[in-house]
């Protein structure tokens, strides 16, 4: 017995102590193993989105808590952004983050307790984008009053594209229909949705006038709300709030609201009324047409009725027999007007032809060779005496400036100088009293010619 003891207690390979990583990494594997999917229920708290778009809470019972992870390719799939104090049932594997040996719990699946997944995230995605002002009536367009071509965006195989196809070709003769298909539910419907919207708007920037879709519909038929879950999407309701074109909404029936009914410009309760809006004011103008046909129908038999009463009238009465005697006056008033008529216009043509005569001989070439003559010769003259009166002109300027140049010579200090006369400066200044100076100054003289400098040897006031 001693002797096993003692082998014991050096037996290395029993002594030998576990790492914490390995003790960690064995812990994390038998919990994943045991607990590979578990279902459990608690309150969200400290719960953060990470940069990265994992999400990280704790969920605690009031006694216990367990943190947990939702990464990022899992929460893609929740259509609600989880906040502190909601109370939800979460489902995932219990597992083991080895560098902190945290024991937590990584979640596939989480759905509130008590209100739908798909009413929270409705409630969150309709207070952001109304935050945003996209629910706004300043931002809704009027619908064109008589549109020609209608996108519609739908499922090419759903009811919703087959009855407004329906609607529209029963009530309108004009409206040609442009579908552009796309998967109205599933995963990747509100990606879809949102491409075929863009995509009409592209098409419209690009195409011709008569081309071009003057109003969208964007809906389905009826159904689950998870089968009307992707008109709620965020995506598809900023693509509609950016669409150029505008857009009615008619997603399921008329009990049926969605997100994107709230962003469109025009709501439809369903598929074949928002086909009806469409339609409205062609079928409208050809009721009236129709209204106005009968109207009219009706006016002009009266109107005949009335004409025949009153022509039988005519027809009976005394002044019916006068008619022809008066007819026949009247056709000899016009013979007798054509006469007087056309003796006037001979009387204004003989007027005329002498006045043309008249003009003819005024404006005959030989005058007007004789006039251009006698003006040219004119012209000559008065060129000669203008060209004589300039030079006298000029002349006396001459004379005059002759004079000028000599009274400013004569006023000119220089000439002043010249009879003999000096100025004497003193610092600069011209000398005009002898007390300004006194003995030993300098002096500067300026003569005619040169200057000379001086000292002040006496003064004599």
């Amino acid at each position: 017995m001693k002797s096993s003891l003692l082998n014991s207690l050096f037996d290395e390979e029993e002594r030998r102590p576990l790492s914490i990583s390995e003790l960690n990494d064995q812990v994390k594997a038998e919990l994943e193993r045991r607990f590979s999917s578990v279902w459990i229920e608690g309150e969200i708290v400290n719960f953060k989105s990470a940069a990265s778009g994992h999400w990280y809470f704790t969920l605690s019972d009031g006694d216990s808590q367990i943190r947990a992870a939702c990464y990022v390719r899992n929460n893609m799939r929740i259509k609600f952004k989880p906040f502190d104090g909601l109370q939800v049932q979460v489902r995932g594997k219990i597992t083991l983050y080895a560098p902190r040996g945290d024991y937590q719990i990584l979640v596939e699946s989480l759905q509130p307790v008590g209100e739908g997944a798909l009413r929270v995230a409705y409630e969150q995605i309709k207070s952001k984008l109304e935050s945003e002002g996209l629910f706004d009536a300043g931002h809704k367009r009027e619908l064109p009053f008589l549109p020609r071509r209608v996108g519609v965006v739908s499922s090419p195989n759903g009811a919703a594209f087959h009855d407004i196809l329906n609607v529209i070709s029963r009530r309108t003769r004009s409206v040609t229909v442009t579908l552009i298909p796309t998967r109205v539910q599933g995963e990747f419907a509100g990606e879809e949705i949102a491409a075929a919207v863009q995509l009409a708007n592209r098409h419209n920037r690009s195409a011709d006038d008569n081309e071009r879709l003057d109003v969208l519909i964007v809906g389905r038929g009826g159904g689950s709300a998870e089968d009307l879950w992707a008109f709620n999407e965020e995506i598809v309701a900023r693509a509609i709030f950016d669409s150029e074109i505008p857009v009615i909404s008619a997603v399921g029936h008329e009990i049926d609201f969605t997100i994107a009914d709230l962003v469109a410009d025009m709501r439809a309760p369903t598929p074949s009324a928002a086909a009806e809006i469409v339609a409205e004011s062609e079928d409208s103008i050809a009721e009236f047409i129709i209204r106005c046909q009968k109207s009219f129908v009706r006016s002009l038999g009266f109107k005949v009725f009335s004409l025949g009463s009153r022509l039988q009238q005519l027809e009976n009465s005394p002044g019916f027999v006068q008619f022809p005697r008066r007819i026949s006056d009247l056709y000899s008033d016009v013979d007798e007007f054509q006469i007087r008529i056309g003796q006037g216009i001979d009387e204004v043509l003989t007027q005329k032809k002498q006045r043309l005569d008249l003009l003819r001989n005024r404006i005959s070439p030989v005058r007007l060779a004789a006039n251009i003559s006698g003006q040219k010769t004119l012209l000559a003259v008065l060129s000669e005496k203008q060209t004589a009166a300039i030079r006298k002109r000029v002349k006396r300027k001459d004379e005059e400036m002759l004079i000028s140049t000599a009274r400013l010579e004569s006023l000119s200090p220089l000439a002043v100088l010249s009879r003999g006369y000096s100025i004497a400066k003193s610092s600069g200044a011209i000398l005009r009293n002898a007390a300004s100076v006194k003995t030993g100054d300098n002096l500067e003289i300026v003569l005619s010619k040169g200057k000379i400098k001086a000292e002040v040897l006496e003064t004599e006031n």
